[in-house]
Parts: structure tokens; C-alpha cells; sequence
């Protein structure tokens, strides 16, 4: 679902830094061998996933669902040396093209792949984060949130992708449709909870930028 006019769009997009040439050669590789390529972030939102990650400067990064590395390594480009990604993703199958990708980057050494259940994994992990990124199944966005506020650094800033569903958000609820339902409740929590400062951008498909107190 398209929520600006496609002119206005076009021109947005006319407008934006055009991404690095790894991140073009990702794309194409992605849709050629990978399914659901949708799922990439994009150009565009890559280059704000890239901006604001130079804003914020956070040295240590979560990323809740890595696909093929492409928001992965929008990441990195803002990363200080001593910085890193801890990036979590169950699709084992995915892990040699995200390789293949991250070596070519240059920023190999700064990201860690881990693969398995996120709500499993998250519990396991000792470090404070700056920056963390939730784009992976959407039935869990409120229990990731849940498990990694008290990891969060203060100031620290948590992304949460596709808020706006397609615009099923703004719509009548289908009983039978539990991820708009979960997404409903999800950016509710991230508006009402008191300890976050949240603005929800009408970026692509909804990207919510929430501030820790």
C-alpha cells in the first residue's frame, strides 16, 4: 500500500542519496534467489535506517530479524569503530548469502549472527543497547519489546518496521487476522508507556522511532 501520492513519492525518493552499490548488488541477489523479497527494507528507508543510526552513534546494536543482511549493513555505516551488531534471525538457510554480503562490506568483524528463536535468544544476552531494531514476526513485536526495554541503555532508541500493516491498522479489524491485532496493541504500548518518547513516521510501511527515558 502506497500512502503518499506516487509523484510526491517519486520525488522524495529523487531526492534521497541513493545507497551504496553492495546494498544494489543485495537487492538484486535477493530477488533473484530468496523468497519474500518484499521484505527487504529498501532504498529509501535504508538510507534513513543509515541516517539514524549516524545520528544516534550507538556502539552496541540489536537487530530482532536480519532476512538477507540489507538493513544489517545500513546499520554498520554508522557504527564507531568499536562498535557492533548482535543480529538474530531463525532462517538458518539465510546465513551464507548474509555472509557473503557482510565480508564484502568491510564490517564483518563488527556483526554477530545469531540464529534461533529470538524470545529464546534475547534472554541470553549480557549486553546494554543503544539502537535496537524490531522487524521480524510480527505476533511477537510486544514480547520483544518486553524483553529488551530493561536492556536498553538511557536515551537509547528502539525502531519498530511495518506499524502501519498496509494501512490494515486504520481499518476494521478481521477477528481472524492476529498480527494487525498484536500491531494494534503494540504501537498503543509504545504511545502510552511512560518510559519512552515515541513518534511514528509514515515511512514506507510505518517506522516508529521510540526514545528511553
Amino acid at each position: 500500500m502506497e500512502f503518499l501520492p506516487e509523484k510526491i513519492d517519486n520525488y522524495v525518493v529523487a531526492h534521497t542519496q541513493k545507497e551504496p552499490e553492495i546494498l544494489q548488488e543485495l537487492t538484486r541477489e535477493t530477488w533473484q534467489k530468496v523468497l519474500n523479497p518484499r521484505m527487504l527494507s529498501g532504498a529509501f528507508q535504508g538510507r534513513v535506517l543509515s541516517m539514524l543510526t549516524k545520528i544516534i552513534n550507538p556502539k552496541n546494536i540489536l537487530e530482532i530479524g536480519t532476512y538477507t543482511g540489507y538493513a544489517t549493513l545500513c546499520f554498520a555505516e554508522g557504527l564507531p569503530r568499536d562498535g557492533q551488531i548482535i543480529t538474530l534471525d531463525k532462517n538458518e538457510e539465510l546465513e551464507t548469502l548474509q555472509n557473503k554480503y557482510f565480508e564484502k562490506s568491510g564490517y564483518r568483524n563488527q556483526i554477530t549472527q545469531l540464529v534461533g528463536n529470538a524470545v529464546e535468544i534475547i534472554p541470553t544476552l549480557e549486553e546494554k543497547f543503544d539502537l535496537v531494531f524490531i522487524d521480524a514476526d510480527k505476533s511477537n513485536y510486544i514480547n520483544y519489546f518486553h524483553l529488551i526495554i530493561d536492556k536498553m541503555n538511557p536515551g537509547g532508541i528502539i525502531l519498530s518496521d511495518n506499524v502501519l500493516w498496509s494501512g490494515k491498522v486504520v481499518e476494521e479489524l478481521d477477528p481472524k487476522d492476529a498480527d494487525t491485532k498484536v500491531l494494534l496493541a503494540y504501537n498503543q504500548l509504545l504511545n502510552e508507556d511512560a518510559r519512552l518518547e515515541t513518534v511514528l513516521l509514515p515511512i514506507r510501511d510505518g517506522l516508529t522511532v521510540s526514545r528511553v527515558k
